[in-house]
């Protein structure tokens, strides 16, 4: 488990996007899961790293993004998985969670050498992350219960993809086990 992290991508959001009510019923559908994943990841000394778009904010830092998004209209969807005392943050501001951002760094400073992605959106920032991360020769795992998607038929295509061209694990929060998915 020591070589594992847990990476939540987006989830501190205020949905005040052009995609934001496709998105939701997903959201809310992935939630719970994400939820026990995120418990079950303190709960086992897995580190919990929130890698969260800064939505064009510049200025904003982790603590900001997290008191828009609380203070915003779908605060009962970021309540639940905000982060804690122990968690990591990283701001980006594009697709991947690696693009121009210190999370390589960080996670080679941690001798995390398989990464756990959880959030949103499946078909895009889950997507590229997974590829980015593979790129760089970590194990992967997407717990397809845990990930949220604004298309259903191209979120199915995207974890396919993972699956068979990055080598990604694909399982539920309910089969996960950190030591075989990082085996």
């Amino acid at each position: 488990m020591s070589h594992t992290a847990l990476i939540v991508i987006d989830m501190i959001n205020t949905y005040d996007h052009e995609d934001a009510e496709l998105l939701l019923p997903s959201v809310r559908k992935a939630l719970p899961a994400v939820v026990r994943l995120i418990d079950r990841a303190r709960e086992d000394g897995v580190p919990v790293i929130y890698a969260n778009d800064n939505f064009g904010e510049w200025r904003s830092h982790h603590g900001e993004i997290l008191e828009t998004a609380l203070a915003g209209p779908h605060a009962e969807l970021v309540d639940p998985i905000r982060p804690d005392d122990s968690s990591l943050f990283i701001v980006k501001a594009r697709h991947s969670i690696f693009y121009e951002t210190p999370l390589a760094y960080l996670l080679s400073q941690l001798g995390i050498d398989h990464v756990v992605l959880c959030g949103q959106v499946t078909e895009q920032c889950v997507m590229y992350s997974a590829l980015d991360a593979h790129i760089r020769h970590l194990k992967v795992t997407v717990p397809d219960d845990a990930v949220a998607a604004i298309h259903p038929d191209l979120a199915e295509a995207a974890l396919r993809m993972m699956e068979r061209n990055m080598n990604t694990h694909i399982c539920t929060v309910a089969t996960l086990d950190w030591d075989a998915a990082a085996a």
